[in-house]
């Protein structure tokens, strides 16, 4: 069996921090919402609906992660029942409701403002601001050529 190409080994040495910073993001994002009895992901999920209301399958196709259209939907349902959104019905679908925030709903998400600021200003400042901007530019090149990769193969993987 060949080797990896120098390529393909730059990009395997990538995976496990771009692992390690997924979860230091995810736990930055407990640290912040914690205190205001938010998870991170009922921040992600009230945070996708903050513009206008949104169907379930829409926010898991935004919030990606590979999260299922149902378990984005258990999270909707907490948010729901904590007071922080709303059920609207929805003039496109019949059974696919909208997910609004409450007003307590959009005073959790700006509550926890002032925290994230200083969480990205210090990082921010830290890495500086050209080379997070390249790192912004490369990102999704590197989802779009691992998912052309994985449609390309799609057939071959079911036969």
């Amino acid at each position: 069996m060949p080797g990896r190409s120098p390529e393909g080994d730059a990009l395997t040495a990538l995976v496990l921090p771009a692992f390690e910073l997924n979860g230091e993001f995810l736990s930055a994002a407990a640290m912040i919402s914690a205190p205001h009895q938010l998870t991170p992901a009922q921040w992600q999920v009230l945070g996708a609906a903050l513009e206008d209301p949104i169907p379930v399958a829409e926010i898991a196709r935004r919030i990606g992660l590979g999260l299922t259209r149902q378990s984005v939907q258990r999270v909707a349902n907490d948010v729901v029942e904590a007071g922080w959104a709303e059920w609207r019905d929805n003039p496109q679908h019949q059974r696919a409701k909208l997910l609004a925030p409450t007003a307590s709903g959009r005073s959790a998400v700006a509550a926890m403002a002032t925290e994230q600021h200083a969480w990205a200003d210090h990082v921010g400042a830290a890495i500086g601001g050209s080379e997070l901007a390249e790192l912004r530019r490369l990102i999704p090149r590197v989802i779009a050529a691992s998912r052309a990769y994985r449609e390309s193969t799609a057939g071959d993987r079911d036969a």
